[in-house]
């Protein structure tokens, strides 16, 4: 790559040469990460041989620690190489929806949104918010967030399903616990190399005034767009532009982008049981809980992966459910730990 990159015919065709200096830049990030470990894991086995040599405890203590860390770090690259999807380095599109429930589940579906604009954030992805609709008192019905960055879409493609909350409503004036349901619904960027044909006729498209506080014209003009492709019943929308020409070529590329997800699920035998916006947000669907009363517990009903620390989740640390949900899928469904796959 190197040496095709040295080549001075190579910028005769633009988007060639873009797409061999990503993968340029991905391949070496990846090589020097791995170095990099392999760096911090011999530094720290000599700091422990020389803290054992001079009997400090204190050393011995902090690398082993650190080795602890970099054992979670190795595992993540581990499952990340295994991320051999075509889509699997791709941009992606999450969708957000309440469930039944009013403001309760309006309120869970904007901690989910937060909980994963939080994380993509810690992974160091950008975020943007391309359409949302607000609860009539608190929360949103809705949203949808582009998510972009290298294996984001590998990264969070096992988060599609219902995640169900169990806490003392904040809406009660009986301080009573009340479960609310939310549901995810994650599908990747596909670019011009992926062929996606829709037939416009197939599609009905309507115009509306975007919600949100928004800035001049966003909430005085028709300048959100929702694409529903017949068909299929996929609705996607977006509000993002003030321009709603732009908002509809974004909402274009959105339903190129589902349509193609959708493809992808029918090759997954059963996975369309899974989809989020086509099942039940409700009892029996759910693919994670977060209990904060009476007990402090998330767990992965897939995995069985648990944290007692529910503050912590909300807050974006997503990675030990994503890395043992990515194993899980792996190693076809069979329950397995992310250190045991070779």
């Amino acid at each position: 790559m190197n040496n095709k990159a040295e080549d001075p015919n190579l910028w005769n065709d633009a988007t060639e040469a873009q797409k061999l200096m990503r993968e340029r830049q991905q391949l070496d990030e990846s090589i020097n990460g791995v170095k990099l470990l392999e760096q911090q894991v011999n530094d720290n086995i000599e700091l422990i041989e020389m803290g054992e040599a001079e009997g400090d405890a204190d050393i011995v203590k902090e690398a082993e620690d650190a080795l602890k860390s970099l054992r979670s770090e190795a595992n993540r690259r581990q499952v990340e190489a295994m991320l051999s999807g075509e889509a699997d380095s791709n941009d992606t599109y999450v969708e957000v929806h309440s469930g039944a429930g009013g403001t309760e589940s309006q309120d869970w579906a904007n901690m989910l949104l937060r909980m994963y604009t939080r994380w993509a954030e810690r992974q160091g992805y950008k975020v943007e918010i391309l359409e949302i609709h607000d609860g009539e008192e608190a929360g949103i019905k809705s949203a949808t967030i582009l998510v972009k960055g290298h294996n984001a879409f590998g990264w969070m493609k096992t988060e599609s399903g219902v995640h169900r909350l169990v806490r003392i409503s904040p809406y009660d004036s009986n301080a009573r616990r009340h479960t609310s349901f939310s549901s995810i619904w994650v599908y990747p960027v596909v670019d011009d190399s992926i062929q996606i044909d829709i037939n416009e006729s197939d599609c009905r498209i309507d115009t509306y005034r975007s919600s949100g506080a928004g800035g001049q014209h966003v909430n005085t003009t028709d300048s959100a767009v929702r694409i529903t492709h017949i068909p299929s019943g996929i609705a996607v929308a977006c509000q993002q532009e003030r321009s709603q020409h732009k908002n509809r070529a974004k909402a274009w590329e959105m339903l190129r982008s589902r349509l193609y997800e959708a493809e992808l699920m029918k090759r997954e035998a059963a996975a369309n049981a899974q989809a989020a916006s086509k099942s039940d947000i409700g009892w029996g669907h759910q693919i994670r809980s977060y209990v904060l009363q009476p007990y402090q517990l998330v767990k992965d009903l897939r995995t069985g992966v648990e944290s007692t620390a529910p503050g912590n989740v909300l807050d974006g640390e997503l990675n030990e459910f994503m890395e043992a949900a990515l194993a899980h899928r792996i190693s076809g469904g069979a329950d397995v730990e992310v250190a045991d796959i070779d």
